[in-house]
């Protein structure tokens, strides 16, 4: 195996993470709207579905579709070829192994987008996707211990996201532009709002198990829902988002800032790096 990442690589990272802020902008301000008027939040699956009607929405859903596909084939890529040096060891695995299960569900969410630009139906509404797998799981031999592990994995990519978040580790991978800077804060908060959105969804999804009713599963759209029923539910609902619009801008600066360590190398002036070399005053003798 060639110790650098193969040129193309580079370009399909960048639509892959492009495709997703843009996802994730319609499903922040869908449920901004939601809160501030009232009514019902939207999943990933609807809040697609919404942009057919559009003049331009099947170009979009294409351009989409076409970018989450990419994604797919950058997170395959990535835990194949170790692009971003996790290493063998069982932590290193258990990263790769998180990349390969997050393409596989972007992938589903661009088929899914193709779909609805050809005039298929959405996966969500009533019957949403997270559903669908949850009852063909169940299905399974010892489908409600499956359903269960599933739940937990996703209680534990929650919890990843939102530790992500608080102790910037996103920051590693992004090169210091003044840009990059500026949005810092809003990274931050974007990814602790997804880690909370995903950790509601695998508790939906370990209480599915614990009934063995499929129904009690949901994804995004119904973890929105969970919080506008809580509470000061619209003022939660609108908090979270902001913060899905925050992560999607986390996901466009990747498009445009993030590098590869395995093609660029490790000497790269990441956030990461600046942040260190200014916590020990050697900032000045690393920048101009």
């Amino acid at each position: 195996m060639s110790d650098k990442a193969p040129a193309w690589v580079v370009p399909v990272m960048r639509a892959g993470y492009a495709a997703r802020a843009a996802v994730y902008t319609i499903v922040g301000v869908l449920a901004v709207l939601a809160a501030w008027r009232g009514g019902q939040a939207e999943g990933t699956g609807d809040a697609l579905a919404q942009l057919r009607g559009e003049p331009w929405g099947q170009a979009a859903l294409w351009i989409i579709a076409l970018g989450l596909l990419a994604y797919m084939v950058w997170r395959l890529m990535d835990a194949f070829m170790d692009l971003e040096n996790h290493g063998t060891d069982g932590k290193g695995l258990i990263a790769r192994t998180g990349l390969v299960v997050t393409g596989l569900v972007h992938g589903a969410l661009g088929v899914s987008a193709a779909s609805t630009a050809m005039g298929g139906q959405s996966s969500g509404g009533q019957g949403s996707g997270t559903e669908t797998m949850v009852q063909k799981i169940m299905s399974m031999p010892y489908g409600l211990w499956l359903v269960g592990a599933v739940g937990l994995a996703t209680i534990g990519a929650g919890i990843y996201y939102a530790h992500k978040g608080i102790t910037e580790k996103y920051k590693k991978d992004i090169v210091a532009t003044p840009t990059a800077r500026k949005l810092d804060p809003v990274m931050k908060f974007g990814l602790v709002a997804e880690g909370v959105v995903v950790g509601i969804i695998g508790v939906m999804i370990c209480y599915a198990a614990l009934t063995s009713d499929p129904s009690e599963a949901g994804g995004v759209g119904q973890a929105l829902q969970q919080i506008r029923s809580a509470p000061f539910g619209r003022f939660l609902l609108g908090i979270i988002g902001l913060g899905l619009i925050g992560f999607a801008v986390e996901n466009a600066v990747e498009a445009v800032y993030r590098y590869v360590p395995r093609r660029d190398g490790e000497d790269v002036m990441s956030l990461a790096r600046r942040a260190k070399l200014k916590a020990e005053g050697k900032l000045h003798e690393a920048t101009a």
